[in-house]
């Protein structure tokens, strides 16, 4: 059942559809990877860093020993956000989630018996060394393993319409005119390379991250430890953890308290441009489904109005293209937002970055609508050579073009007097062509392209380099 006291259909309508972003952006997930980066920075500074005989590298056991708080998610969520808004064990309520998180780590450690290493837990750092490093293995982690993958499966689903409907002519119309000819598969095509494009541009993309201190100047590090390179360890953390996590992390030196956002805008309009493609493609399939070149299957229960019984809507499409909508506006809202901060921080960012989930939701949404309404379709071959034999007029591209190979006089303004908002027939295409005073095998070029759909070479297109 929906969870109807939700405020949002994320987590309400469309809950199940949504579950599994929760790994990578529900509260619970970000405490969890703030969890991680403060692990992970603790056991690389006592390994790397000579700080004392007291605080020699963690043992094996106790490194795993330390990771194992990884998998105790709820409880470490439950937990630190007791520590932030009640108060925990005469600690007062820190109102500070990141601050929270130290504190809980302390107790850990206290129950560990690492109580030693406490000093060193977010050492020298600032909360957004932290936080903008979670958020970065939480867009890395939701790209690689749910929008991708959901992208893949879009992919193979046009890759197979693209070479099962190769030689299915079609009229294309642009403005929305009757134009030349083409063919379904070649259609889907389009669409399945813009996409694959897009796929590719994800799966390369970079994010960058700081870990630099207060203003991105190491200060209280380097106060600290003065003579300790602190700008190699820096790059060198974040390289350890990108291993680590699988995720495309780079060290960003340059940077103020926060991380510009910089690469996860440059993801962000990767998202939405990818949004605007597959919007583009779900408004094309529900023309073609009202002009009865694509049957819908009807699934057996389903309702598509209230008062007309026989009506099968493309709601799956409709619902792609809202959910696709609402995400290109929270991503283009990013994109405006998150690269401005005052000065050197303000914390208007802080609460735009937990809404980053809502719009991979929508957008997994859609995917999955999308994939959902590919699987009820059909192509109606009858209606779709129909379509363009009754348009015969769309020979006039190929006849004027043949005309002006022969030098014809005036060949465009020929066929434009002949065609130009006429009905048109194949007998008056061949009584033209009789009157024509060209050679004998022009006219048998002009003959031979009106005696077959004027496709071109789409169906070739269609399947070049896909079987």
């Amino acid at each position: 059942m929906e969870k109807l006291e939700a405020l949002s259909p994320l987590d309400g309508r469309y809950a199940n559809k949504t579950e599994s972003l929760r790994n990578y952006f529900s509260e619970e997930a970000l405490i969890n990877y703030r969890i991680a980066v403060e692990c992970e920075y603790l056991i690389f500074v006592l390994k790397n860093l000579n700080l004392s005989r007291d605080m020699r590298p963690l043992s094996a056991n106790k490194e795993l020993s330390l990771r194992s708080i990884y998998s105790d998610r709820e409880n470490n969520a439950l937990t630190v956000k007791k520590i932030e808004f009640s108060g925990m064990e005469g600690l007062p309520a820190t109102n500070h989630d990141v601050k929270a998180v130290e504190y809980y780590l302390r107790k850990v450690l206290k129950e560990k018996g690492l109580e030693k290493y406490c000093a060193f837990l977010h050492f020298g750092l600032t909360s957004e060394d932290i936080n903008n490093i979670a958020y970065s293995l939480m867009i890395s982690a939701a790209l690689k393993n749910e929008i991708i993958p959901a992208l893949d499966k879009i992919l193979k689903n046009l890759k197979e319409l693209s070479v099962k409907n190769a030689a299915i002519p079609l009229l294309a119309r642009t403005h929305g005119q009757p134009a030349v000819g083409t063919t379904f598969g070649k259609e889907f095509r389009v669409f399945y390379e813009r996409i694959l494009r897009k796929r590719k541009r994800l799966s390369s993309c970079k994010l960058n991250v700081k870990i630099n201190g207060a203003v991105g100047n190491y200060n209280a590090l380097n106060a600290a430890y003065p003579k300790i390179d602190w700008i190699s360890f820096s790059q060198k953390f974040i390289s350890a953890l990108s291993r680590r996590f699988s995720a495309p992390l780079e060290c960003n030196l340059y940077t103020t308290q926060i991380e510009n956002h910089d690469s996860w805008i440059e993801i962000f309009t990767e998202i939405k441009h990818l949004n605007r493609i597959t919007a583009s493609f779900c408004r094309d399939i529900w023309r073609y489904i009202s002009d009865e070149l694509i049957i819908q299957i009807p699934s057996k229960g389903e309702i598509g109005s209230s008062t007309m019984p026989q009506k099968i809507n493309p709601i799956d499409f409709e619902n792609a293209e809202g959910n696709l909508g609402l995400a290109c506006s929270l991503f283009s809202f990013f994109e405006e937002k998150l690269p401005e901060s005052r000065l050197q921080r303000d914390l208007s960012d802080s609460t735009v970055q937990r809404s980053i989930g809502s719009a991979f939701g929508y957008s997994l949404i859609a995917y999955n609508s999308l994939l959902k309404g590919l699987s009820k379709i059909k192509i109606s071959q009858e209606n779709s050579e129909k379509s363009l034999y009754e348009h015969p007029e769309v020979y006039a591209e190929a006849v004027q073009t043949i005309l002006r190979r022969e030098l014809y006089p005036n060949a465009y303004e020929k066929l434009k007097d002949f065609s130009r908002g006429k009905k048109i027939t194949m007998k008056k295409w061949k009584s033209l062509v009789s009157s024509l005073k060209i050679s004998k095998k022009a006219k048998a070029d002009i003959l031979a392209i009106l005696n077959k759909p004027y496709i071109g070479l789409a169906e070739k297109l269609a399947i070049k380099n896909l079987k």
